[in-house]
C-alpha cells in the first residue's frame, strides 16, 4: 500500500522534509520513493506541492499521514476536517492516589440522596431487635 508523508531531509536541528510518495512498509529515511510530490520548510514555511500529483495519487488509493493531510487542509490544496495527530494527555497520578473521574453534577446529588433513603430504614431494623433484648 502506498503511502504519502514526510520524508526528513537537512542538518541536526534544521528540519526540512519531502513530500513523497513511497510503500507504507519502507522507512521514512529511507532514500527510495515512488514519487517526490513537493517539499516543506517548516522554520521557513516554505511549502511547493505538486497539487494535480497528490489528488491523483490519493485517488489511486494512496493514503495520507495525518500530518500532511493537516497540512494540506491548512494550504488548501485538500478539502477535509483536521486530525489531532498528537497522543492525549494521561492525568498526573500521586502516590497513593486512584484518578477518578469526576461524575456530572446529577449523578453526584442523586448519589448524596440515596444514602439519606437508606439510613432510616436500617434503624428501623435494628429498633425491633433491640426492644426484645431490653
Amino acid at each position: 500500500m502506498l503511502m504519502i508523508r514526510f520524508q526528513r531531509i537537512g542538518r541536526k536541528n534544521d528540519p526540512a522534509f519531502r513530500i513523497v510518495v513511497t510503500e507504507k512498509t519502507a522507512g521514512p529515511k529511507a532514500g527510495n520513493y515512488v514519487d517526490l510530490v513537493g517539499t516543506y520548510n517548516p522554520k521557513t514555511k516554505a511549502f511547493t506541492a505538486d497539487a494535480d500529483r497528490i489528488k491523483s495519487w490519493i485517488e489511486k488509493g494512496a493514503q495520507v499521514s495525518p500530518s500532511l493531510m493537516n497540512l494540506l487542509i491548512t494550504k488548501g490544496l485538500v478539502e477535509g476536517k483536521k486530525v489531532n495527530v498528537l497522543p492525549k494527555k494521561a492525568p498526573i497520578k500521586k502516590e497513593g492516589e486512584e484518578v477518578v473521574a469526576e461524575a456530572p453534577a446529577a449523578e453526584v446529588a442523586a448519589a448524596e440522596e440515596a444514602p439519606a433513603e437508606e439510613a432510616p430504614v436500617a434503624e428501623a431494623a435494628e429498633e425491633p431487635a433491640a426492644a426484645p433484648a431490653a
